[in-house]
């Protein structure tokens, strides 16, 4: 189980539909918008656009998503946890959101966007086994280590971020 709480055993429909709009409702609530907004521009200051995972702050000094925010307001991160006993409700109230927000967020950064690996693919010259299930071909597909991955969750994050924001307009009866 990952920071966020998450799991794949929801075997309630309804519980999941419940949830989506929770956080729904607290991405576009008046908190949830201050803080996409402030989380943009934290992002933006940031001088090396790097994003990790599993933790608000490593002991390298690179943050997630939400630790780069609690860096930026000088918010004490160390007793949140980590990836085995970070308790959203409990992050939730020290960034003044929602928990299904927070959850939300260290989901996005941690697990969903950004693979730590990448499939290639490589040539290889010479003889290809006969008989094999790839005979005949001098390309295959591999995994290897994804070195960008902290600058593609950056940039992730911030993109989703921004689509998140909700603009509304003033005097507008309806927004």
């Amino acid at each position: 189980m990952s920071r966020s709480g998450y799991t794949d055993d929801n075997e309630d429909p309804l519980a999941l539909g419940r949830w989506r709009q929770a956080v729904k409702k607290a991405t576009q609530g008046k908190r949830g918008q201050a803080l996409l907004s402030e989380l943009i521009e934290a992002l933006d200051a940031m001088d090396v656009k790097r994003l990790q995972p599993g933790s608000f702050k490593t002991v390298d000094g690179e943050f997630c998503a939400l630790g780069v925010l609690g860096a930026k307001r000088g918010l004490q991160m160390s007793d949140l946890g980590d990836e085995d006993d970070c308790d959203p409700a409990q992050v939730g109230l020290r960034f003044g959101i929602a928990p299904a927000m927070a959850a939300e967020i260290m989901y996005l950064n941690d697990d969903y966007f950004v693979d730590e690996w990448k499939c290639v693919n490589i040539e290889f010259c010479g003889p290809v086994r006969p008989h094999g299930p790839d005979y005949g071909s001098h390309v295959k597909n591999v995994r290897v280590p994804n070195a960008d991955h902290p600058y593609e969750r950056w940039k992730k994050m911030r993109q989703w971020a921004t689509e998140q924001l909700v603009t509304r307009m003033k005097g507008c009866k309806f927004g």
